[in-house]
């Protein structure tokens, strides 16, 4: 079940949300600064070419003012984007799976250092 839950994420969201991520992260890593949240950005876009399956722990006492910076300069953009696509995905039968994991995807988005896949 997981592979064609994976197969339709990746032909509807994965892929197009992964090479935005990837390309984000490359963006990212042209500043020293950026580097760490460009390394984060590279670890979701992989996460989320095949997220069924996969579980995701995060920690956010692990890097706390690394997860701040993050929040308020990308992470609450993120996540606000992937409930208004988990809802979206709702909508339709089909898509309620998808819609559950784009919920979760939330709660990597919005802080993810430390988290552990």
């Amino acid at each position: 079940m997981k592979t064609i839950a994976n197969i339709i994420w990746i032909i509807l969201a994965g892929l197009w949300l992964s090479i935005g991520y990837f390309l984000i992260g490359l963006l990212l890593c042209i500043t020293i600064i950026g580097i760490p949240f460009g390394v984060q950005c590279f670890k979701i876009g992989g996460f989320l070419l095949a997220p069924f399956g996969k579980t995701v722990k995060t920690h956010f006492e692990a890097h706390p003012i690394a997860n701040i910076l993050w929040l308020v300069l990308f992470g609450w953009e993120a996540a606000v984007s992937a409930i208004l696509a988990g809802i979206v995905l709702c909508l339709t039968i089909v898509g309620i799976p998808l819609g559950i994991k784009c919920f979760g995807l939330a709660a990597l988005v919005l802080i993810p250092f430390g988290a552990e896949f």
